[in-house]
């Protein structure tokens, strides 16, 4: 079996298993969420757009929250940390191309600053204490990372990490890595804007649905009225 059908049938599985306990579960037993601080090193942007890249697992779910952050522009999945050449779905899955499933967030800074989208990402998105997976999916495609495109992400990263870190938030060590920034491919069309499309989908609702619901429950005034494109 190929890694394209061995990941494919693991989310089919998945889904199936989900659809006979999501009736169960609540949004808030679904995900483990932690509502963390704002962050203290977070200096304004002065420009009318800005990009952030960061990984949090599947990329359906990152792409399906951040996507209704009050102050996004537009975000668009994809891959980080291999080369053009692995930049394929079906080629991510041996966990040897060096992507992780990412998201390209194009932003207003005046609105939603590069601080909150860390805030959101380790509240409700991914857990920063896991190494090479995310809920169900394992290996290191689906790690949680940050990537800097400037110093001052650098920055703002780095000092987020040690606070969250050093606020005894989690019961474990962080183990999220700030990754220096190669090149962001963008994913095959039918991984786009995946959770708005197919919001029945069984993996859908078990691991992603309680996210977003997690974000309106946490973070009410930073959600859109709509979800950006």
């Amino acid at each position: 079996m190929t890694p394209l059908r061995r990941s494919l049938s693991l989310r089919a599985a998945t889904a199936l298993v989900a659809g006979a306990i999501v009736a169960q579960c609540t949004p808030a037993q679904a995900e483990s969420v932690v509502k963390l601080p704002a962050a203290l090193v977070d200096p304004a942007v002065n420009a009318k757009r800005a990009t952030a890249v960061l990984a949090g697992g599947c990329f359906w779910g990152v792409e399906g929250v951040f996507s209704n952050v009050k102050g996004v522009i537009s975000v668009e999945s994809g891959y980080h940390g291999g080369s053009a050449a692995t930049a394929k779905y079906e080629l991510t899955h041996d966990g040897k191309s060096g992507h992780a499933e990412a998201v390209r967030i194009v932003y207003d800074p005046s609105q939603v600053s590069y601080g909150s989208l860390l805030r959101i990402l380790f509240s409700v998105i991914a857990d920063p204490t896991l190494k090479n997976r995310q809920g169900p999916d394992t290996g290191p495609q689906y790690r949680a990372a940050i990537v800097p495109l400037d110093a001052s992400q650098r920055q703002v990263a780095t000092a987020y990490l040690s606070q969250i870190g050093g606020g005894k938030y989690f019961a474990k060590p962080l183990v999220v890595p700030v990754e220096a920034y190669k090149r962001f491919y963008p994913a095959e069309a039918n991984h786009q804007d995946f959770m708005r499309r197919n919001p029945k989908n069984g993996y859908i609702l078990r691991w992603d649905a309680p996210k977003l619901a997690a974000l309106k429950r946490l973070y009410p005034d930073m959600v859109r009225a709509k979800p950006a494109p």
